[in-house]
């Protein structure tokens, strides 16, 4: 089942509305298959708007989303896909254990296949040690570790992650992104990782660069810093949004007051 010849997601027109105010405005990019995309820009851009989009739970969406060769959505995509929320989804009243094989069997994985499911997704988090702990004792990295190990079951082909590594120490950063790169690596893993940490764009193949709805960049890390002369993706994207804002005040009426200059990223 896996796409392994077209883009794992692919956007042409995409945009969304909330009320009067306009969240997403046509994007259009495609993600390459086996790889990491890093989704990024300041808090409030459009990440989570986007990602939910992706993965079918975001209403009033035109244009066109494929994924994984079907539409945003389709009922087909629900074992493939893996998709992490910024709060971890985990039973507080279940130990870690307790919460995979229950998510394991709504994902229909047969009863006699799921202790080892389960067992590989919490080594792969790093959480063999506190598997049999109350998922309500467990600091709050070690929750977000349960949620992860959960979009990890049943192998998805697509991993939609969103701000995985907020407020967790350096360590276990380093830690998740090397695990995002063996699952790219060793079993051809799509992910797409948000963040709105820049320094994090630098471990990503691939970047979607977001500043108030709109796509500022879709290319690699390396070929953003050559294009914008930059030393740096945050510099980068700084210089994007300076390009941006240079564009709107020369095609806006005369009058207008000009858009305000941005002079640092959001960390």
């Amino acid at each position: 089942m896996m796409n392994k010849h077209g883009p794992a997601i692919e956007a042409t027109a995409l945009s969304v509305r909330r009320g009067s105010r306009t969240v997403l405005d046509d994007l259009r990019f495609a993600v390459p298959p086996g790889r990491i995309t890093g989704l990024l820009g300041p808090s409030g851009c459009g990440k989570s708007t986007l990602m939910r989009a992706i993965v079918g739970s975001q209403a009033r969406v035109a244009g066109t989303l494929d994924v994984l060769g079907r539409p945003a959505g389709h009922r087909d995509l629900r074992a493939r896909v893996g998709y992490v929320t910024q709060a971890p989804s985990v039973y507080t009243d279940l130990t870690a254990r307790q919460n995979l094989d229950y998510y394991a069997a709504v994902l229909g994985i047969p009863r006699r296949e799921r202790a080892t499911h389960v067992q590989e997704a919490l080594h792969d988090v790093d959480l063999t040690g506190h598997a049999d702990a109350l998922a309500g004792n467990l600091s709050g990295g070690q929750r977000g570790r349960v949620s992860l190990a959960v979009a990890l079951l049943g192998a998805p082909e697509l991993l939609v992650l969103d701000e995985p590594t907020v407020g967790l120490d350096p360590v276990l950063r380093r830690d998740l992104w090397q695990l995002f790169h063996r699952l790219a690596a060793d079993r051809g893993t799509t992910l797409l990782v948000s963040s709105h940490v820049m320094d994090e764009a630098e471990r990503c193949h691939r970047l979607l660069l977001l500043r108030e709805g709109r796509l500022l960049a879709d290319d690699t890390p390396e070929a953003l810093r050559e294009r914008t002369g930059a030393t740096t993706v945050e510099d980068a994207f700084l210089h994007l949004v300076d390009e941006a804002d240079r564009g709107a005040a020369a095609h806006a009426p005369a009058g207008s007051p000009a858009p305000p200059t941005v002079r640092k990223a959001a960390s």
